[in-house]
């Protein structure tokens, strides 16, 4: 939140009344009609009326502004409570409150009254539908006094930024090559690949692979379990997103643009959950992004912010990708999110390939979001190069959970039995905005 000084403004919103004033003065003056003074008293009491009304609300007419959450991801709702004090004598008949938020499909302006010495209270809520980084406020509160001679406003240009990041999904059908050899890399004990030895058992996760469920803990606890062994190297992943202009395709949030975002978080959420070091690499209109691989949720919230922002741009993968020091992420995993078809960025990927780095290439196939080129000639050479790759059609991406609304701020697991436990519960508290 940016605190600012309220700045308060009382106008005369007929500036004919002086001048009808003046002229009810003069003809009192020069005639003997006594119908003029009636109306200029009857003027000068409406008009200090007036006056005394709009003084009042002006000290006395305050907004209170607060949020619930200070970030979302797309689809999920956002909302606000608007209060609005009245500590004086006059009330507030005709109380607009004017918004200048920049969230799209968001506009909690309205208009409402207030009634002496009382306060009225609404809440507002509005779907996140694009991932961005937006300001709430400022605004801007406009009422009159009962005659329309005043108008009184109150500028509060306080403000808060809230990010909109990019929905976290699972994606079991997509597999990572890992970096390394079985004893290379950092040593991790709760990996869920066969090694060597059995060292015992955890919670089972989305993605799992259901060979490696340990029944017996399953059946004895009533959720699942899977079995843990030692040796498996724990590698860092490089998450490029391709954002290239040149090779986008599709609109809104069915773009290559919005779905390779998506890919990315949750890509990284699923590397943060396993204990995987996670890195970003992408360039666009706001420059490059480089976060190198980090482990914990501080990172985690450093790339969803990232991705939250990132526009399409003119680098292209190839540089990207010629940037990567070999040496700096030996045993790693490369995880290429790209629409781009054409291959030539496959060069310096066997580059790195060769130097030991495992690629993994998500193919965001631009002929299902309208493009021209499909991606069957890129992934036939992937494949020739011993290299993991999926294509992923905009149809296989269009997911329940990215549709405006669908994902909940409460997260829950399904145990075996078909109980629902929460996993995850959002902070419910209000903050103040104004």
């Amino acid at each position: 939140m940016k605190p600012a000084h309220t700045a308060v403004r009382v106008r005369l919103s007929t500036p004919i009344l002086p001048l009808l004033a003046a002229a009810l003065l003069l003809l009192d003056i020069f005639s003997t009609n006594k119908v003029w003074l009636v109306l200029l008293v009857g003027l000068g009491g409406m008009w200090l009326v007036s006056w005394a009304w709009a003084r009042s609300l002006a000290r006395n007419l305050t907004l209170l502004r607060e949020i619930r959450f200070g970030w979302a991801h797309v689809g999920d709702v956002v909302e606000e409570r608007f209060t609005l004090i009245n500590d004086g004598w006059a009330p507030g008949i005709w109380v607009e409150v004017l918004d200048r938020s920049t969230m799209p499909s968001y506009d909690p302006s309205r208009v409402s009254g207030v009634d002496r010495y009382s306060e009225t209270r609404w809440q507002t809520k509005g779907l996140c539908v694009r991932r961005g980084l937006y300001m709430l406020g400022p605004t801007i509160l406009s009422c009159q006094d009962p005659f329309g001679v005043y108008r009184v406003e109150k500028d509060y240009p306080a403000f808060s930024t809230m990010a909109v990041v990019p929905p976290v999904l699972p994606l079991p059908m997509i597999e990572i090559a890992p970096g390394g050899k079985a004893g290379d890399g950092r040593s991790r004990t709760d990996a869920p690949e066969r090694t060597v030895d059995a060292s015992g058992v955890r919670d089972y996760v989305p993605g799992d692979s259901l060979r490696w469920i340990h029944w017996r803990t399953s059946a004895r606890t009533g959720s699942l379990h899977v079995r843990l062994f030692d040796g498996t190297p724990v590698g860092d992943w490089w998450i490029f997103v391709d954002m290239d202009a040149a090779h986008q395709a599709g609109t809104g949030e069915n773009s290559t643009e919005e779905h390779a975002a998506m890919l990315a978080a949750s890509l990284a959420n699923r590397g943060i959950e396993e204990g995987r070091a996670v890195g970003l690499v992408s360039e666009g209109e706001q420059g490059l992004i480089w976060l190198p691989p980090r482990e914990g949720m501080a990172q985690m919230w450093e790339i969803l912010r990232a991705l939250a922002m990132i526009k399409p741009g003119v680098r292209t993968l190839e540089e990207l990708l010629s940037r990567l020091n070999p040496r700096d992420s030996a045993r790693s995993s490369v995880i290429i999110v790209t629409p781009n078809v054409e291959g030539r960025w496959l060069n310096p990927l066997l580059e790195l390939a060769q130097r030991g780095i495992r690629p993994t290439v998500l193919l965001l196939d631009p002929s299902s979001y309208g493009g021209e080129k499909g991606a069957g000639g890129i992934s036939a050479q992937l494949t020739e190069q011993e290299i993991t790759g999926y294509i992923l059609t905009r149809e296989s991406l269009d997911r329940p959970e990215l549709h405006p609304g669908a994902v909940a701020q409460f997260k829950w697991k399904t145990t075996p039995r078909g109980r629902a436990i929460m996993t995850e519960a959002p902070d419910l508290t209000w903050k103040t905005l104004l």
